[in-house]
């Protein structure tokens, strides 16, 4: 007991930076999601797919540039005709990342292999100052 007394300012620490590491998944992110620059660069240097799941309304109102749309209630069947390489990685986006994540699911079932979803979203997207389009 006097050793947790004696360095109670360890204890503090550690429970500090645990709770930093919890931050980004309250801010929207996903754990385990790509990072925008990340993102970039899978499309940029592997020829890799942006696929925004939000609805057309949301997409209209602005989505990242280069994205196509395929709404999460019509991505099975969309998706095959959007990219028919199933090797090439695929980035799935939404406004905050919740949709993508239940995309990235149907579009492992559907047998894409390299599939990432941009954590945060568009936000994140926005948030990093990457270019967006309205249609």
């Amino acid at each position: 007991m006097t050793f947790f007394l004696d360095n109670w300012y360890l204890f503090v620490m550690a429970i500090a930076s645990g709770g930093m590491l919890l931050v980004p998944m309250f801010k929207g992110g996903m754990p385990g999601g790509l990072a925008p620059a990340g993102a970039v660069q899978l499309v940029n240097r592997e020829k890799g797919v942006l696929i925004d799941v939000c609805s057309a309304d949301e997409y209209a109102a602005g989505h990242a540039v280069g994205a196509r749309n395929a709404p999460l209630a019509d991505l099975e069947a969309r998706l095959p005709a959007m990219v028919k390489n199933k090797a090439l990685p695929v980035v799935l986006l939404c406004a905050s990342g919740a949709r993508a994540n239940r995309a990235a699911a149907v579009a492992r079932k559907l047998g894409y292999s390299n599939v990432q979803v941009l954590a945060g979203g568009l936000n994140a997207w926005r948030a990093a100052n990457l270019p967006v389009e309205k249609s």
